[in-house]
């Protein structure tokens, strides 16, 4: 709050803008309390998903909310924008996509037309620097637990390949190296997605990314493709192994379709992911031993386990409202979400528990089965790239999100199973740093030297090779051999400090 008061006094701004999400809702709505308090002349535009969806009960409920854009957000609020220059009163009433009170009433302007061109839009690469992209705005699908379609609409628009690739490209430069592509279904428009990596590899854009998609929208070529463009991962939602439950969910895929999806996406070296929820209608033992029973089928290298919510501009939400006679007020308490158990009689809260508890053991208790039971293609184009696979799956298991995990049986054997198997496909720095590490940590300080120095003899400038050796140096006492190796990798960060150990005992 500090902070935050500091900074109002000292921007003094006309208008302030929130993007709203469900879970941040409250902290938007205190922030603009505390704006309007600091300066109540500030005008205060909240816009996003949650201002679309719940536009009119943020306007009834909250004083310190001026305007919601309701949809697509660049165009409406430039147009308030301008209107709201100091000097004339603000005609705001023809401004389509815009919510407000008037008179104690809340007006919608009615919805703004959705921009046909988004390679018109201003690219933000220009301006800022980040992480998260998107090539497309919107999913054709309809899953009853998604708000993408009260958003965007069931129609996907998307930008150009080379508006997209030019985004990449000036990132890039940046020095963003990983990128999040977090369009609903990043392959729904196949040529687009083959042109995008085309682009990328012609300009050799050192990068990697991880993508999201559908199981029914992936092909060889199209995954041969991402995976010379630097895709790493791609996560697919599967939701449930039993067949009742996607459907339930309209969730139009059928598990042959599933099966083939994470065969080929492994088999390129991408590592598929799979999205799974929980506690949903018709759940039971049964239903839970399927989903189970899919894991294994298609032994997916990372999965993300959610308990089923219930949000507005879903539909399952919008049944929910019409079963119960809730209204949108259930959002006057200060909380992020409805757990779906919640609202069904048939399920508890403890049972759903267990049930993620359960699904998540079966899924960490079997994944260094799932990584040994890997196929990949064997193509001589992808030998190194197979070998990225492995080492950087290696180093997961080893010093990444697995390391933390107790569930996962033989970690350190599995990171070695990785780096060993990445060495015999391509040598790689990554693996034999890798290797090299797990012999330190083991204390065998001399067959580790003698991993690190077959790396840095295939890549002397790689500096986490180099800074490994120079402590290998130093734990066996030989601060004199370490100091060249740490030297050249000084710019890492905390290897300072292991250079000031070293002059001090030369």
């Amino acid at each position: 709050i500090e902070k935050m008061t500091a900074l109002l006094k000292e921007r003094k701004p006309q208008i302030i803008g929130f993007s709203i999400l469900q879970g941040n809702r409250w902290g938007a709505i205190d922030m603009a309390r505390l704006a309007k308090s600091i300066d109540p002349g500030v005008t205060v535009v909240m816009g996003g998903v949650g201002a679309a969806t719940l536009w009119h009960h943020l306007l009834s409920n909250f004083p310190q909310i001026d305007y919601c854009v309701t949809g697509e957000g660049e165009l409406t609020f430039l147009r308030l924008a301008e209107r709201l220059q100091p000097g004339t009163p603000p005609f705001i009433g023809d401004i389509p996509g815009l919510a407000f009170n008037k008179n104690g009433e809340v007006i919608h302007t009615g919805p703004a037309e959705p921009i046909p061109d988004l390679d018109t839009l201003a690219d933000p690469a220009r301006y800022y620097t980040f992480q998260h992209m998107a090539l497309t705005r919107g999913c054709p699908e309809n899953c009853t637990f998604c708000g993408s379609p009260s958003l965007w609409g069931r129609r996907a628009r998307s930008h150009s390949a080379g508006y997209f690739v030019g985004q990449l490209e000036c990132l890039a430069q940046k020095g963003v190296r990983f990128f999040y592509v977090s369009d609903d279904t990043f392959t729904l428009d196949r040529n687009r997605v083959m042109a995008v990596c085309e682009g990328i590899i012609e300009k050799r854009l050192p990068i990697s990314w991880a993508a999201i998609s559908r199981v029914d929208r992936v092909d060889e070529m199209v995954l041969s493709s991402m995976r010379r463009a630097g895709c790493i991962q791609i996560s697919y939602g599967v939701e449930s192994g039993s067949e009742k439950i996607r459907k339930r969910f309209n969730k139009r895929l059928n598990e042959e379709a599933v099966k083939r999806a994470f065969s080929l996406t492994l088999s390129f070296g991408i590592l598929p992911r799979a999205y799974f929820i929980y506690g949903s209608p018709g759940e039971s033992d049964e239903t839970i031993q399927e989903t189970k029973a899919l894991m294994d089928a298609i032994k997916p290298l990372g999965a993300i386990f959610y308990i089923l919510k219930l949000f507005p501009g879903t539909v399952l939400y919008g049944e929910y409202l019409a079963q119960t006679g809730q209204t949108n007020d259930i959002w006057l308490e200060r909380r992020e979400d409805i757990a779906y158990f919640e609202t069904d009689p048939a399920l508890s809260k403890d049972q759903v528990l267990s049930w993620g508890k359960a699904l998540r053991n079966h899924f960490y208790t079997r994944l260094p089965q799932y990584v040994k039971a890997a196929e990949l293609v064997e193509d001589p184009m992808f030998r190194p790239l197979h070998a990225d696979f492995y080492s950087r799956l290696g180093m997961t298991f080893h010093k990444g999100e697995y390391a933390a995990i107790d569930a996962i049986p033989d970690k350190e054997r599995v990171a070695v199973f990785c780096y060993e198997k990445a060495l015999r496909y391509h040598d790689h720095p990554r693996a034999y740093l890798g290797l090299g590490m797990l012999r330190q940590q083991a204390r065998d300080f001399d067959a580790a030297l003698k991993i690190l120095e077959k790396g840095l003899r295939l890549f002397p400038g790689d500096l986490q090779l180099n800074l490994c050796m120079g402590i290998g140096f130093m734990n066996l006492g030989q601060f004199k051999a370490a100091l060249p190796y740490l030297k050249r990798a000084e710019t890492l960060p905390g290897t300072a400090h292991f250079i000031a150990q070293c002059e001090r005992f030369t």
